[in-house]
């Protein structure tokens, strides 16, 4: 009896591959799954046809609020002449760095999308082979790197593209000051000024383009970094070349610095209010929202700066407690001689000043 167990066992594998084999096929060790691109007898092709995926190396770019399309093509070498039953899968890699996630699967004319993206995205297949992702009503968190895979029986093969939007880079600090923000706070403190936490590729144009700041703040992806354009000493030395400077990752919960947030393109308009005598903090808020508006937030500000040459030498409240003004054309009693957002801080809310109203379209 005790000799006869190995032997049952040996029998019952035996039997399971049998059964293997003839519900999926089997050959040269692995297991084949017909998704019907057989020719109706379970055979697989082997007929040195390969799969080829496509789309450009340069990344997408474009702003809050529009459409933006990934592109992504798939052909076959040598071609063919009977189209083949395939199945296409994005996914995206966010700009934090994180996990992979779903965006759309689909096979044939059906498709599913997930999360955030539900409702938002289509694939465009205006010629054979094209299989493109359009991702429509953009938002702040939807950078970071996308991947068209397409999947032929046991054969795939992918592609990645980035998503990029163009928008403005600001450094921000809450009304206790310098330092005091962890990476949750970070993130919270830039959603609050319709803004989001930086990526460092949107950092680093920033950069280019002239943006100095000697405050480290959070990134994205849980850096703390600072762009340094005029080296010197209290800003990691004279001596060092321009450019980021980096502390690296830092613990998200414990480590506290600032922020630095992106904003992109406004669906409204911000514009300035004023009163003979001023306004303090809250007789700003009431004339905004009496105009049928709300008081701009740091984001939009810096949005209408950047995107609709918003020039204006007055300072006036926003929705922080702050006070700024957006300056397009530099001149005499307007602060430094570079285009830019200044501040005057976070002075105390009876103080008098004008404010700055946002109103969407």
């Amino acid at each position: 009896m005790m000799n006869a167990l190995p032997l049952l066992v040996t029998v019952l594998q035996l039997q399971l591959l049998s059964f293997l084999v003839a519900a999926v096929g089997y050959s040269n060790g692995f297991f084949y799954q017909d998704n019907g691109n057989g020719n109706g007898k379970k055979e697989i092709y082997f007929n040195g046809v390969r799969l080829h995926v496509e789309t450009t190396e340069a990344p997408v770019f474009a702003v809050r609020g529009s459409s933006a399309t990934l592109p992504c093509h798939y052909r076959y070498e040598p071609e063919l002449n009977i189209p083949r039953r395939t199945r296409v899968k994005w996914s995206w890699l966010p700009a934090d760095r994180g996990h992979e996630t779903d965006v759309l699967v689909a096979l044939g004319q059906r498709h599913h999308s997930f999360g955030d993206f539900k409702g938002r995205v289509r694939l465009r297949r205006s010629m054979p082979g094209e299989v493109s992702l359009v991702i429509a009503k953009l938002q702040l968190n939807d950078t970071g790197r996308y991947r068209c895979k397409v999947i032929d029986g046991l054969e795939d093969e992918s592609v990645t593209i980035d998503l990029a939007l163009r928008g403005v880079v600001f450094p921000y600090q809450p009304s206790r000051g310098r330092y005091h923000l962890n990476f949750g706070t970070a993130q919270q403190a830039c959603e609050e000024q319709d803004s989001a936490l930086a990526t460092f590729e949107q950092l680093f144009s920033a950069w280019e383009e002239g943006l100095d700041w000697c405050n480290a703040g959070w990134l994205a992806d849980g850096t703390v970094q600072y762009p340094i354009t005029m080296p010197r000493k209290a800003c990691g030395g004279a001596d060092m070349a321009p450019g980021i400077r980096s502390y690296g990752t830092r613990h998200r919960h414990t480590h506290h610095y600032d922020a630095f947030c992106f904003s992109s393109s406004l669906k409204g308009h911000v514009y300035f209010l004023q009163q003979p005598h001023g306004l303090n903090f809250t007789e700003a808020m009431q004339i905004c929202e009496g105009d049928r508006a709300k008081i701009a937030k740091v984001g939009q500000l810096y949005a209408a700066w950047r995107f609709m040459g918003l020039d204006r030498c007055d300072a006036g409240w926003l929705a922080d407690g702050s006070v700024r003004y957006p300056i397009a054309h530099p001149r005499p009693n307007c602060g430094p001689p570079e285009p830019g957002v200044r501040s005057f801080g976070f002075p105390s809310h009876h103080h008098r000043h004008g404010v700055y109203c946002y109103i969407s379209h």
